[in-house]
């Protein structure tokens, strides 16, 4: 899993409440096994019309905002279905960040399996964030996990908090088998110990 320390990136704001993980990744991509290329099927039923075409409307489509990798949305971002193939299509998209006022749990800890920060702030600051995305476009934030602080060119400074186990996993890019790997050798220890 990628490290994440801090990240300055474009932001998209998508200015929906309930976003859940069958928008995220519809249902008909989920028999892939593997990890990689579920970028390409992210908000699909969004992102194109019943012809195949790109949807001009969608956010995603703007080209200012191709490439963002900081989502910015509304309340219970991450609702629905417990499928982890909704982080993934983020991660492989290229997103890193997503800042929302609330999120489905098991998306929450989802997206900290998977190298992505998910940042609950308070209404309030979500609303000044949509604010500044739409007078300033395209609109980059920095988002720095080691010190827990938003900041934006305009002289922005928001704190946030994150579970120092979970911030330590991302600061160090551990996902669960890189820590389980990080006891490779009592392991094997034990392994060869139990050997039948």
């Amino acid at each position: 899993m990628q490290a994440l320390v801090k990240h300055t990136g474009v932001v998209v704001p998508m200015n929906r409440c309930d976003v859940d993980t069958d928008q995220l990744m519809p249902k008909q991509f989920l028999k892939r096994i593997e990890r990689t290329g579920f970028g390409q099927f992210l908000f699909f039923d969004w992102r194109f019309l019943p012809d195949g075409s790109e949807n001009p409307g969608f956010e995603l489509n703007q080209p200012l905002w191709k490439n963002a990798t900081i989502l910015l949305a509304q309340k219970n971002f991450g609702c629905g279905s417990s499928r982890e193939h909704a982080p993934w299509g983020l991660a492989d998209y290229g997103f890193r960040v997503l800042l929302a006022p609330s999120f489905a749990d098991i998306f929450f800890n989802n997206c900290f399996k998977n190298g992505i920060l998910p940042v609950k702030l308070p209404q309030e600051q979500i609303d000044d964030l949509f604010t500044r995305a739409a007078e300033n476009i395209p609109y980059s934030l920095t988002i720095d996990l080691e010190n827990q602080r938003i900041t934006d060119d305009s002289g922005l400074s928001l704190p946030f908090e994150v579970d120092e186990f979970r911030r330590d996993c991302l600061l160090n890019g551990l996902d669960d088998i890189a820590l389980t790997l990080q006891h490779e050798d009592k392991i094997a220890a034990y392994e060869k110990a139990h050997a039948v």
